[in-house]
């Protein structure tokens, strides 16, 4: 497991837009820490450290510990309301840690080794249908990524779930196929330049229509001039 990460927090004695709006204009981001059957925990965190945390990849896959009151709190943060506007964090809700129950997450898709593709190193290109893969486990188990492997493929090749590799605990949420995660596809250039060449021969093909079309006419009309 990764080193976790502690956030300071405050807590506030109550909710309600109000109190929202005064932590927010004292650079806090309100927060709500609930889950294993006990009472959620009304907090506020430090804006600039909250959107560190947020800024690191995978921040809803990763365990943090909210320290309130000399308490750490370990959890998982679960949703994140961002201001329409401004794109910054106002609001946060943190799942209590337990070492039992099963979480349904998203773990992001690194693709490696793009230059040992013959494909790609042709002028191919990825066409990434799956940015991130579902999966069910404990918080503990939480993959950090995946990372497929890009070397040896070639135009037209594809990834598919079957070539992840899971560890234990660790299920796909999509069990019914062999769903696929990127294709190395042709280069969009080529596809282009097919479809002119294919234009041009239509054009070509209905000016020689046309052309034997004239010379039969001119044949008639030359036949009835000498009738």
């Amino acid at each position: 497991m990764a080193d976790i990460q502690t956030i300071a927090a405050a807590s506030r004695d109550r909710g309600g837009k109000g109190t929202a709006r005064a932590a927010r204009r004292a650079g806090k981001v309100p927060a709500v820490i609930y889950g294993n059957n006990e009472e959620p925990i009304l907090i506020t965190v430090d804006r600039v450290k909250l959107e560190q945390e947020i800024n690191k990849s995978g921040f809803l896959i990763r365990l943090l510990d909210v320290e309130v009151d000399d308490k750490k709190h370990r959890v998982l943060p679960r949703d994140t309301q961002f201001h329409p506007v401004t794109d910054r964090p106002i609001h946060v809700d943190f799942l209590r840690y337990s070492a039992e129950r099963k979480l349904t997450v998203e773990v992001p898709v690194h693709f490696l080794n793009e230059d040992d593709s013959p494909g790609l190193k042709t002028g191919g290109v990825i066409n990434v249908v799956r940015h991130a893969i579902e999966v069910s486990c404990i918080a503990d188990s939480i993959p950090e990524s995946f990372e497929i492997d890009l070397a040896g493929l070639e135009i037209g090749d594809s990834i598919h779930a079957s070539t992840l590799i899971l560890s234990e605990g660790v299920e796909l949420t999509i069990t019914d196929r062999d769903f696929t995660i990127a294709t190395i596809a042709a280069p969009t250039v080529m596809a282009a330049e097919g479809e002119v060449e294919s234009e041009e021969g239509v054009e070509g093909e209905e000016a020689r229509e046309t052309e034997a079309a004239e010379a039969t006419a001119s044949s008639d009309n030359n036949t009835e001039d000498g009738e």
